[in-house]
């Protein structure tokens, strides 16, 4: 069991917690009374999970993409953790390099700047050139990180297993957290999956349905030089987007119809992403969205991704028109629509919480309108309803806040709605249609074609049922175990009463007529018996709380 272990790491964990003064986990690990732990305070956890290092703040970033769990408070302060570490020495990161190559190093990059220009808790990149003279960056693995962080999963997985235990570990289901942070941080750890993610990236974002796709870059992987450990990419040349100096181009455009263009293009290149492709970046945070040189936009680190099959994607947009009307029913049928699981959920009071929160938003304006804050604060309403739903929503809703973020500080001015409202209609027009018409046409000809078939030998078999009283029907009644079990104590209740009375009654007609002592002793033995069957009726029926 976890607690029983004493290795250094473990200690250090339980010194960091009691530090910050967890009381709960206090509690337990000194042996004193816990009552049902509560997640400590947002500035707790996020102090807890930096002094833990590097493996735990990306444990923090996986919870902040997680709003359908955590309540708005925790997401806005897991949200600012940075995975910032001091870089690894050269004469280390070069010894991997090495071992990565098939070739000798000077072979392969003539020229490598040894000093990194970027340092993470997985990797750090550096800046080299081929010997074809293009420019490529180097993202290396940190020496010795894999066994660190199957040393911290470990431990992870012994908290989930002991938090699990409790009402509060499953509510906040803490095991299926862990899990998914096991796999998130082991698929870190190959560097060809995050090359395929941004392959399949560069490949969707190349044909544009809405913007120019020449606008919008993402780094071209070197596959032949790519391994686990290495992974080698285009370099760009560009600076981040908050950070760069505009100034008029050679079309005449000024700073602000500059800045409402790159806007404009991000919203688009993003909402091709999540509504037409199904596979988005999932983390445009101010680093990751470079502006380049020649004044293109570059999406950097694709390392976390986020997929929406087609059913999803369709409720979403849907999602999208019901948030714009502010219909509370709609959005409720939206979110059972998207629920993992078939739990039993009062509609009517799904309905009038998703009444309140928007009606806070009909007296304002769709320019004063946040709408990555309507996002979560949906989740957050499905949340305190106990429905479940997909981790993926939680993906999504980070990125809109994300890319919602940017561009309102890179452009005050911009109107999130003003962007989604020539979209809404393609996006539906291409629900009902498809990509090509002609095709849908054909699909539903050939469904009405087998509907036409089919029917009439359905209905025969119908009627074939029903005339020789085959016919069967199934029904599956829900959510009566409750009243099964009324009755059932009802039901021993009233025996037990029975029995105390015929008990009561045989004493007094024993006493009545007794002329031996045996058939006295007899009577007072039954008063006796029926004395205490009372007795213990009346304790049960007031330790139940129902006596009126």
């Amino acid at each position: 069991m976890f607690l029983t272990q004493t290795v250094p790491r473990q200690r250090e964990i339980i010194e960091v917690v009691l530090r910050n003064g967890w009381d709960y986990m206090r509690r337990l690990l000194t042996g004193g009374k816990a009552d049902e732990p509560q997640l400590p305070t947002p500035a707790v956890l996020k102090n807890i999970l930096v002094d833990l290092g590097p493996v735990y703040v990306k444990l923090g970033q996986l919870l902040s993409t997680r709003p359908d769990l955590l309540s708005a408070a925790y997401i806005e302060e897991l949200s600012t953790l940075q995975d910032e570490v001091p870089p690894v020495p050269w004469a280390e990161v070069e010894v991997v390099i090495r071992k990565q190559l098939k070739r000798p190093l000077e072979e392969v990059f003539p020229k490598i700047n040894s000093v990194p220009v970027a340092a993470g808790s997985i990797a750090q990149t550096h800046r080299a050139t081929l010997a074809d003279g293009r420019e490529v960056a180097l993202k290396v693995q940190r020496p010795g990180i894999d066994i660190t962080i199957a040393q911290d999963i470990a431990l992870i997985q012994g908290i989930a297993d002991l938090v699990a235990r409790t009402d509060f570990g499953q509510t906040y289901e803490i095991k299926s957290i862990a899990e998914e942070f096991t796999k998130a941080l082991e698929a870190e750890l190959d560097f060809t999956r995050e090359a395929g993610f941004t392959d399949q990236l560069r490949r969707n974002l190349s044909k544009g349905r809405w913007f120019d796709p020449k606008q919008i870059v993402v780094a071209e992987i070197h596959w032949h030089l790519t391994s686990e450990k290495l992974l080698v990419m285009e370099w760009l040349d560009g600076v981040p987007l908050l950070s760069a100096t505009l100034s008029g181009d050679k079309n005449g455009k000024d700073i602000t119809t500059q800045r409402k263009d790159i806007t404009t293009l991000l919203f688009r290149a993003f909402f091709q992403q999540l509504y037409i492709d199904g596979f988005f970046h999932a983390d445009p945070h101010p680093g990751n969205l470079f502006y380049l040189q020649d004044g293109r936009v570059a999406l950097l680190d694709c390392g976390m991704v986020g997929r929406l099959d087609p059913r999803t994607q369709q409720i979403l947009t849907e999602m999208l028109l019901a948030i714009v009307d502010l219909d509370a029913g709609r959005c409720a049928q939206l979110t059972l629509q998207l629920a993992d699981s078939a739990q039993p959920v009062i509609v009517a009071r799904l309905e009038n919480d998703y009444d309140r929160m928007l009606r806070k938003y009909h007296n304002v304006s769709l320019t004063q309108m946040n709408f990555s804050q309507v996002i979560y604060e949906i989740l957050q309403v499905a949340r305190n309803n106990k429905i479940r739903l997909p981790s993926n929503m939680g993906l999504y809703a980070k990125t809109l806040a994300n890319l919602e973020g940017v561009a309102r500080a890179f452009n005050p001015e911009i109107n999130l709605f003003d962007e989604v409202k020539p979209l809404i209609t393609d996006l539906f027009q291409r629900q009902l249609v498809g990509e090509s018409p002609v095709r849908s046409l054909l699909r539903t000809a050939l469904d009405l074609k087998s509907l036409s078939l089919q029917s009439p030998r359905q209905i025969e078999l119908l009627l074939d049922r029903v005339t020789s009283e085959t016919l069967r029907w199934n029904f599956s009644l829900h959510g009566l175990d409750g009243v099964r079990r009324t009755m059932d104590d009802a039901a021993n209740r009233l025996s037990f009463s029975i029995l105390v009375g015929s008990l009561i009654m045989g004493a007094a007609i024993i006493s009545t007529k007794a002329q031996t002592t045996q058939l006295s002793f007899l009577s007072s033995v039954l008063f006796a018996a029926a004395s205490l069957l009372g007795l213990w009726l009346i304790i049960s029926i007031l330790r139940s709380g129902r006596l009126r």
